[in-house]
This record gives structure tokens, C-alpha cells and sequence, in this order.
């Protein structure tokens, strides 16, 4: 909704969003609408400045007394509230990001309890964050029912990316079966848009591609037991979303949309083979550049320190 204001103007350049005033409109809680704002920040549609919220448009937009309310947002209050953000969700993105970078450079103990502390939560709110994580790969329970952290070594990413490549394709092969033309050819549609502004897009644009192939479009698979297995495999997909780009710099070439767009056109096509062997390749090809980014990262980055190490 804010999204939408801001590019039709109804949000000048220069209004201030504060979180607490844009809460109060929607009739919403407070965390929501922050998330929303560092998602705008991240593109690039709003920014922070010297005073308190962020400020429509770039950095450096000087901030105006634009008083904001409903009719901007095309918001027609109805007295129902938004819906209620669960707990976990508060925190969840900055606690995944911080044991993505965890991984990187070695095994370490999460302790739950100053979790909980450090971001003021409920013990439970944190122990439905660590199993969220779990179920992702990022972290397992020792012999101690302690919280660990798995490494995403080398070693861990070529396994994990063979694991990929033996049973993405298969999935790959039941959700053509139960998908039609114009499901892929809107992935094709929004990939080619990314194309042409690449490198100028957003990290969350760039994890939503992803996630539109190797999640979303794989998700048709009626083969539920090949799709848990397939689950596991996902911190893959989490170490690039806040990796690229942001620990390791952006690639000059794109990443992996070339690829992506390949394997489309072969599902559109109907070619259930050329699109397998387009997978598995694309597959192979990016456990080495995902090594290689993960090798940067341990090369020219301080390992992170938080509280919440055990």
C-alpha cells in the first residue's frame, strides 16, 4: 500500500513516515509497518535522515510537513484491525541474518534465553524462531538439546547442492505436470523486467526470483515427501539472499537470471528434458559461485558478535 502511494504520488517526495503515525492509519501494530519500511529503504523508495522515520525518495531528500493519513494510502478505514503479526515474526528476520552470517565461518552455540533477552521476547517467541530456522538447516539441536549453529562450509554447500540437483529436477519434472503456459510465462515476464535494470535492483527482488522458481513454481510437485526433503536444502537460498550483494558485492554480470530464464523457456516450451538438464546445470554451476561468494565473506569480514552466542 505504501508502495503503491509513493509511486503514484499520492505520497509526495519528502513526506515523513513514521512508523507509530502509519500504524495508527492502517489500525495495524507497529511491527508490520516497520518491516514494510526497511523493505521500501531497501529499494530505495524511502530513506532515514537526520530526524525521526524515513523520508519519501532517495537519500538525501529533504524532508516537508506532509501530514499523512487514509486517503493517501487509498485506505478506507473499516474498523477492523490488520492482522495481528505473530510474535516470531517480529524478529525473525534479523535472527536469520545473523546465523546466515553465523554459518559462514564456523559452528557456534545460539543460547535461547539471552535471545529472548536481547530482543525483549517472550523465551517461547524465540524457541518459535530457532525452530523455524531448524527446519531451513541452519540450525540442530546437539546432544545436549542445545541450539547449534550448522556451518555452511564448502564441504556443506556441494552436498547440499548435490542434493539439489538430484531431486529439484525430479520435483521440476511433477510441477510442469500440474502448471500451465501462462504460469511460466509470468515468471518469464518478470525475470526479463529484471534483466533490463540489473544491477539496479533490490536484494528482495532478487530473492523473490528465486523463490519463484525453486520454491513457488516447485511447490506444484505433488510429491509432498520430495518437497521435505527439498526443505533442508533452503538455507542455500537464505546464505544468497543476505550474502549477495551485501557481505559480497554484487556480481557485474546477473547472478543467475540468464540461467533462470533458460530453464523457463524449456518448461514453456513443454521440453520436460531440456528443462531438467537446465536445472541441474544451473544447479552445478552455482555451488562453486556460492563457495566462492562464501570465501569472500570469511576472507574480508569480521566474524559478527552477538550477545546471544553461547
Amino acid at each position: 500500500m505504501l508502495k503503491k502511494a509513493i509511486h503514484h504520488g499520492k505520497i509526495e517526495k519528502g513526506a515523513v513516515l513514521l512508523e507509530g503515525h502509519v500504524a495508527d492509519i492502517l489500525k495495524s501494530t507497529r511491527t508490520p509497518v516497520r518491516q514494510a519500511l526497511h523493505a521500501l529503504e531497501e529499494e530505495g523508495l524511502v530513506s532515514r535522515f537526520e530526524g525521526r522515520g524515513f523520508v519519501a525518495g532517495a537519500p538525501g531528500t529533504k524532508p516537508r510537513r506532509i501530514t499523512l493519513d487514509a486517503a493517501m494510502l487509498s485506505f478506507e478505514p473499516t474498523g477492523e484491525p490488520f492482522r495481528k503479526t505473530m510474535g516470531w515474526e517480529s524478529i525473525y528476520d534479523v535472527v536469520e541474518r545473523d546465523v546466515v552470517h553465523l554459518s559462514v565461518f564456523d559452528s557456534f552455540r545460539i543460547n535461547e534465553v539471552e535471545l529472548a533477552r536481547h530482543f525483549d521476547v517472550g523465551r517461547m517467541v524465540a524457541r518459535d524462531v530457532l525452530i523455524r530456522l531448524e527446519s531451513l538447516g541452519l540450525l540442530e539441536k546437539d546432544e545436549r538439546l542445545r541450539w547449534v549453529v550448522m556451518p555452511l562450509d564448502t564441504v556443506r554447500i556441494n552436498h547440499l547442492y548435490e542434493l539439489r540437483w538430484l531431486l529439484e529436477p525430479a520435483a521440476l519434472r511433477s510441477a510442469m505436470l500440474n502448471s500451465t503456459s501462462a504460469d511460466s510465462q509470468e515468471l518469464i515476464r518478470n525475470l526479463k523486467t529484471a534483466m533490463r535494470v540489473y544491477p539496479e535492483i533490490s536484494r528482495t527482488d532478487l530473492d523473490k526470483l528465486e523463490n519463484d522458481l525453486h520454491v513457488k513454481y516447485l511447490s506444484r510437485c505433488t510429491n509432498n515427501e520430495l518437497l521435505q526433503s527439498l526443505q533442508r536444502t533452503r538455507c542455500i537460498l537464505t546464505l544468497s539472499k543476505h550474502v549477495l550483494g551485501v557481505s559480497a558485492p554484487m556480481p557485474k554480470r546477473d547472478p543467475f537470471m540468464a540461467e533462470h530464464l533458460s530453464i523457463l523457456k524449456a518448461i514453456a516450451d513443454g521440453d520436460t528434458l531440456k528443462a531438467e538438464n537446465c536445472l541441474r546445470s544451473h544447479l552445478e554451476e552455482s555451488s562453486l559461485k556460492v563457495s566462492q561468494r562464501v570465501s569472500v565473506v570469511r576472507e574480508h569480514f569480521p566474524r559478527p558478535s552477538l550477545p546471544y552466542i553461547g
